[in-house]
């Protein structure tokens, strides 16, 4: 039997959450693959990482006055932190410093919205794999969009389904996918429960 467990953005908000969910998973050996969100709110008053990433992306798309800049790296500095909190608190021996500086980079190039988005899932996908120790695969190389944006299920069915066919764990982001020309393209808020439905459907779940 295989199973596809989904993680939600405040079951991954902390390195105490992703502790309890690791012990989820690791209870049943049948829950195989992985989609995790976003890290969500930690407290009331915290803000959701996507939100961040929507608000860091909209300071590097104005124009670049010392002002903005400032407060693009600031606000890319805060991410930063609440990953790395997770990471310090899971006690993990890895560094998402390379990431954050493609992240830097590409959203300097004005990239998009989607892309922006999506880097929420990316991430915290990294960290979970490391720390099962499972396979991580990029949502962007195995769910696919068509040059409109329209999913397109038989494509991805096909790829994903090859991909997963001999892989026993794995960690795949939700939420998001790429289009033809390698364009991240991201479903509707929520859309992790979506990349689950997916997954679970090219694997037989």
């Amino acid at each position: 039997m295989k199973k596809v467990v989904k993680f939600g953005g405040s079951s991954l908000a902390s390195a105490e959450q992703f502790e309890k969910a690791g012990r989820i998973i690791c209870k049943d050996d049948t829950r195989r693959y992985v989609i995790p969100s976003a890290p969500g709110k930690r407290f009331p008053k915290d803000t959701k990482v996507t939100d961040m990433l929507y608000s860091c992306y909209g300071q590097a798309i104005l124009d670049e006055d010392e002002d903005t800049e400032n407060s693009f790296e600031e606000l890319l500095s805060k991410i930063k932190e609440r990953y790395d909190s997770i990471i310090n608190g899971l006690s993990l021996s890895m560094s998402l410093d390379k990431e954050f500086q493609i992240i830097r980079e590409n959203f300097s190039k004005k990239v998009g919205r989607d892309y922006a988005a999506s880097r929420g899932e990316y991430l915290n996908g990294k960290i979970m794999a490391h720390y099962l120790g499972y396979e991580f695969i990029d949502a962007a190389e195995v769910i696919f969009f068509d040059e409109n944006g329209n999913f397109d299920g038989t494509k991805t069915d096909r790829v994903l389904s090859e991909r997963l066919h001999n892989v026993e764990k794995a960690v795949i982001p939700g939420f998001y996918g790429a289009q033809p020309d390698g364009s991240i393209v991201t479903f509707s808020r929520g859309g992790s429960d979506i990349t689950g439905s997916i997954v679970a459907k090219a694997v037989h779940a």
